[in-house]
């Protein structure tokens, strides 16, 4: 078996001691290279990282309007949250992942390494709560998705802000944000992260 290819992971957090405790985490485990240690406000190390390790303990309102805003372009974000309701806040906010802040080195490893392959990863104590608040999906639900809304849907459980959607299907922003609206209304969910569970109920994803 290859040694894991090598990752370059900026640890955000406003926290100074989690942004040490997560950088000695990533410090331990073969394979990631720790690119830098900011807060949500400060300016990003050149060259860009590979994926970001975004501690949302602190500062929840201000990082995730940052993690928004992020284009397209930028890397994948492994959130590190309270509760399943930030859980459900980080994926709404185009996090690729989101994990509880129990979670050991090698589970932050595991996820960093999916979210770069394009998976989303939802810690397990997570799922329950975040199920039993979505309300159940119509058996026929399926059905009424139209092939390009469970498209829009794959990607959004991917964590791709409504541009990333666009330039991958090759559609304006506006159609995909009618395309979400419907998937939204069809889904009888109101957030980008309740789409999400729902997704996996359906079987449409896998977390």
């Amino acid at each position: 078996m290859g040694e894991p290819e090598e990752l370059r992971v900026l640890v955000v957090s406003d926290d100074p001691l989690a942004r040490t405790g997560l950088a000695l985490l990533l410090r331990e485990r073969e394979g990631l290279i720790l690119a830098g240690q900011v807060g949500v406000d400060d300016d990003w190390p050149e060259p860009g990282p590979d994926a970001i390790l975004w501690d949302l303990g602190l500062g929840l309102r201000s990082g995730l309007e940052r993690l928004r805003g992020l284009g397209p372009s930028a890397p994948p974000a492994v959130a590190i949250v309270a509760d399943e309701l930030d859980a459900r806040e980080a994926l709404d906010a185009g996090a690729r992942a989101a994990l509880p802040r129990t979670a050991d080195g090698d589970r932050l490893a595991a996820a960093l390494r999916a979210a770069v392959q394009g998976l989303v990863v939802l810690d397990e104590s997570f799922v329950p709560a975040l199920l039993r608040d979505a309300p159940p999906p119509a058996p026929d639900l399926v059905e009424s998705l139209t092939p390009r809304e469970i498209e829009v849907l794959q990607l959004l459980s991917q964590g791709l802000p409504n541009k990333g959607i666009a330039q991958r299907l090759g559609i304006s922003d506006h159609t995909v944000k009618l395309h979400v609206s419907a998937i939204l209304g069809k889904l009888g969910v109101q957030s980008r992260g309740e789409a999400i569970v729902q997704a996996v109920r359906l079987g449409l994803v896998t977390l």
